[in-house]
């Protein structure tokens, strides 16, 4: 069981990865220009608004405060929000505004990655949650704005 989740915690983000290249050939190439761009200027807000919480938001991480050891040797730092998570919800977030199916299972990856990454005693359930808030919001937001302004 904790190779299982060991792997989950390292390496199934990659999944993620491979899901939003598909997605991404699956477009039409009129689509692609459009979603690139997009997707860019969602990543880097998504990053941004990550990286002002956890300036903001100081959450040690389980094997520091409970004096365990983890299952993944990790660097004692803020574990807010999860970095692996982020990414991958913020890819999930961008692929679902134009393939919802493969956004929902890129979103299925995220929590799986998630719950590796709280049962290898790396990250709390609030940094998992807050990872996946923070990257649809804010994707949520840059969408809203690109239709309203550059798409209408």
């Amino acid at each position: 069981m904790n190779l299982l989740i060991i792997f989950g915690a390292k390496y199934l983000y990659l999944v993620a990865v491979a899901i939003t290249v598909i997605g991404f050939w699956l477009l039409p190439r009129e689509k692609k220009q459009t979603a690139a761009v997009f997707g860019i200027i969602s990543l880097a807000a998504t990053y941004a608004v990550a990286l002002l919480s956890g300036l903001l938001f100081n959450n040690p991480r389980p094997f520091v405060s409970e004096h365990i050891t983890p299952l993944i040797p990790h660097a004692p730092n803020n574990g807010f929000p999860s970095d692996h998570v982020l990414l991958i919800s913020a890819l999930a977030s961008v692929i679902y505004c134009y393939n919802r199916r493969l956004g929902l299972l890129a979103f299925a990856v995220a929590i799986l990655v998630g719950a590796s990454r709280v049962f290898a005693s790396i990250h709390h359930w609030v940094d998992v949650a807050s990872a996946i808030g923070i990257a649809v919001l804010t994707n949520a937001i840059i969408y809203k704005i690109s239709r309203k302004y550059f798409y209408a």
